[in-house]
């Protein structure tokens, strides 16, 4: 049971990265990559979301950077250790 949960908090943690990796580009809206970046957002939504509304955003300069998939990877860390 524990290899299983170990599976789904790295495979989490994978998709955490990727919507990462995939924000800094830009995506046309029609194109294959809007799709992915859709479902990343709809499976990394659920965590990311409440942790944006308690952790505010940095503000450097004119942008703001997001501390929450930061978090969550900190989390997910955390569990995988207790957990695996």
């Amino acid at each position: 049971m524990s290899s299983i949960i170990c599976f789904a908090l790295y495979l989490y943690l994978i998709l955490i990265f990727a919507r990462i990796l995939l924000s800094w580009f830009p995506l046309d809206p029609g194109g294959s990559g809007a799709v992915i970046a859709g479902f990343l957002y709809m499976v990394t939504d659920p965590v990311l979301g409440p942790l944006r509304r308690l952790i505010p955003g940095v503000r450097m300069g004119r942008m703001m950077l997001d501390l929450s998939p930061l978090v969550a990877i900190f989390a997910i860390e955390i569990l995988t250790q207790f957990i695996c």
